[in-house]
């Protein structure tokens, strides 16, 4: 962002990503690249600038505001508002969006539901209730015959309906953009806090706010030619070049991590340890990787406002904001280059080790979270040392903040999907560090025995993930749906991928499931988000599946589900029997296994231990002459033959609380170890 650091509009919310603030503020700013941004577009007569007309309008606006919020006050408090909330505001103000006066319509059907929609414009549905109206909440018709909730019936209508992409909703306090989101994986829109706005006299949040809702913004004979859809495109190479920028921010932060930890006078016993071998070079790439996804997963949660659980008082919230959260971090990495001190990692510190711990730490409101993600042996070297401020911006700056021709601007946290966390994957498995310990550095380089080539591991496109779900599990969704208890179908179905990678396609997949059960669950109509997020955790939960033979790939999937199945206040789903570290693509014929393994399995290749690939082409030679062979006939055990369902009796336990996920680990470490 140019010249705004870390700061957004005040009162503008987007939700999803199909108006990140990326693109809010190139519109706000005018970017003529963005295109439609000129007087002619906004159709304003020869010589008028936009600005000038965006002031007229905010001038006459304020005088009608107060006259609204006024008249407020007069009302009785069983009146809705809707009349008052219509005339004396919400039409006045979209006339001055040059809609002129818009006439109310009659209730749509589709489908055999009524969807109430006060006001269209063309094709664009605007549908404007009374002020003490909530947009979430359901709210009934005036004939009283149904109830209904605004922005779920505003929204399915958009998701059932081919001539109508865009939408806008307002209860004259709040005002919200939506679009058709079926190819969405969750709710998309972009919220104005009109009260906060007007009272307040946000004039920059109110120029964004025309020039968005503005009438030529939805003009086009087909609503896909309209300028808000022309924008969305460009938020998708945007998107396309985001995932470039956080690529190559995670590396410049594990280089800038490892080298951090390194040069501090206080980890001597870390270097120690890598100098005599206890700690191989490739196990502290790992654990500093683990420690961006750790960082990276604070972001999300923190971003998305899921990490405090509901009963946290207001003064914890503010007391973590405000001296623990990574936002604060985030802040200080866009405006201080920072010192020799380390206290801002031993803070950061506190809160990862505080995740793993037994007890809530109401003071903070920091949850119980309970996973491998942020258990002490995750990342057990790093635990007991130390970096510096300096070390330690560096790398949080890299990592949460872009610059560019377009300024500086945060990175998206809010809105992060699995194609980004997808492409990161793709990216580190190509590298592998280079570590001097004497001069204390530390990078990431490309060899040509990286795990990436390996191992086999691609990165799958959205494009084809989509196809698959389309011609695979909807035609299974649809069955499950049509039976008796479709909810219990639903969630009774197992989607797996045998070459997970960063779980791309199981995220995908386990949207598709969520939205159904959560449909099913809200009547049909389109689900509020903390419905649509427990469904989605307990889809997570139940039904999903999948095997990679990078043990890293292994980790990242986890922690891309858990941050989609993330709910405040509930610890992160038990997925170790779920997902798992393997080779389910094996293939082979007895005549080969006969055989054994050739030794020309054993070539070094660049990147390699040479000893280590040595000692393993002589260990194999052995057992291929039959010293120590591994017998693949071997008779499989009574005990094994449970095994599917000891797996099934750990699916029975409920793990909404840390009770449930505990009884689960020790039932899988015992079955481990049996």
């Amino acid at each position: 962002m140019r010249n705004r650091s870390l700061e957004f509009f005040s009162t503008v919310k987007t939700e999803g990503a199909m108006l990140p603030p990326e693109i809010l503020v190139r519109i706000a700013e005018m970017d003529s690249e963005m295109g439609g941004l000129t007087p002619d577009a906004y159709h304003l007569d020869k010589g008028e600038k936009i600005n000038e007309a965006i002031n007229r309008s905010w001038n006459r606006l304020l005088g009608v505001w107060t006259t609204f919020r006024k008249a407020q006050g007069l009302l009785p408090q069983e009146d809705p508002g809707t009349t008052l909330t219509r005339d004396k505001w919400l039409l006045k103000l979209f006339d001055e969006f040059g809609y002129g006066r818009l006439l109310p319509s009659k209730p749509m059907e589709v489908e055999e539901k009524i969807y109430p929609i006060s006001h269209f414009w063309q094709h664009t549905p605007i549908h404007l209730i009374g002020f003490r109206a909530e947009l979430d909440k359901s709210l009934a018709h005036h004939t009283g015959t149904y109830r209904y909730k605004p922005h779920s019936m505003v929204q399915t209508l958009l998701n059932r309906t081919e001539g109508h992409l865009w939408a806008f909703l307002s209860n004259g306090l709040q005002l919200r953009i939506l679009r058709d989101n079926t190819s969405l994986v969750r709710q998309a829109y972009v919220e104005f806090d009109l009260e906060a706005m007007m009272d307040g006299g946000v004039f920059p949040d109110f120029k964004l706010l025309w020039l968005l809702c503005h009438q030529s913004r939805v003009e086009a004979a087909r609503p896909e030619d309209c300028w808000l859809e022309n924008w969305t495109r460009v938020t998708q190479v945007v998107g396309t070049r985001a995932r470039e920028d956080l690529r190559n921010g995670v590396q410049r932060a594990i280089e800038a991590l490892g080298a951090g930890f390194l040069a501090h006078p206080a980890n001597g016993p870390l270097r120690e340890d890598l100098r005599a071998g206890r700690l191989d070079k490739q196990d502290y790439y790992r654990e500093l990787l683990r420690f961006v996804y750790q960082l990276i997963f604070l972001f999300v949660a923190e971003d998305r406002d899921l990490l405090a659980p509901p009963s946290t008082t207001p003064e914890a919230k503010g007391r973590y904001i405000r001296y623990y959260s990574t936002i604060r971090l985030r802040l200080l990495a866009g405006r201080k280059a920072g010192t020799r001190h380390d206290d801002l990692y031993r803070v950061t510190r506190l809160v990862i080790d505080s995740l793993g711990e037994s007890e809530e730490r109401k003071e903070l409101g920091i949850p119980i979270l309970n996973s491998s993600l942020f258990s002490p042996a995750a990342t057990p070297s790093l635990k007991n040392s130390l970096i510096a401020n300096m070390d330690y911006l560096e790398a949080i700056r890299v990592l949460a903040i872009t610059s560019d021709r377009h300024g500086r601007r945060p990175t998206d946290f809010r809105n992060l999907g699995s194609e980004e966390l997808g492409s990161i994957y793709e990216s580190l498995l190509e590298l592998h560090p280079d570590v001097n310990i004497e001069a204390k550095t530390f990078s990431l380089k490309a060899a040509a025995g990286n795990e990436r080539k390996t191992t086999g591991s691609y990165y799958t496109p959205t494009s084809l993930i989509t196809c698959l779900l389309d011609t695979a599990l909807d035609p299974v969704l649809d069955e499950a749906t049509g039976k008796e208890n479709p909810e219990q179908a639903i969630l009774g179905l197992k989607v797996c991928d045998p070459a997970c990678g960063s779980g791309h396609f199981l995220i995908a997949a386990a949207h598709r499931m969520a939205g159904r059960v959560a449909s099913i669950r809200a009547g049909g109509e389109e689900p509020p988000p903390g419905m649509y997020r427990r469904a989605l955790r307990d889809v997570i939960g139940h039904c999903i599946y999948g095997v990679d033979i990078n043990p890293m790939s292994v980790e990242l999937c986890k922690v891309s589900l858990w941050m989609e199945a993330l709910e405040p206040g509930k610890p992160l789903s038990f997925l170790d029997h779920r997902i798992v570290c393997g080779n389910s693509l094996l293939g082979t014929t007895p005549a080969l296994m006969a055989q054994g393994i050739s030794d020309e399995a054993f070539q070094p290749l660049e990147g390699d231990d040479r000893a280590r690939v040595t000692s393993m082409k002589r260990q194999n030679r052995a057992e291929r002459a039959g010293q120590g062979t591994l017998q693949f006939g071997v008779a499989v055990s009574a005990t094994m033959n449970r095994l599917g369902e000891v797996l099934r009796e750990l699916d029975r336990i409920d793990d909404t609380g840390i009770e449930g996920i505990r009884e689960k680990e020790e039932r899988h470490r015992a079955l481990l170890e049996s």
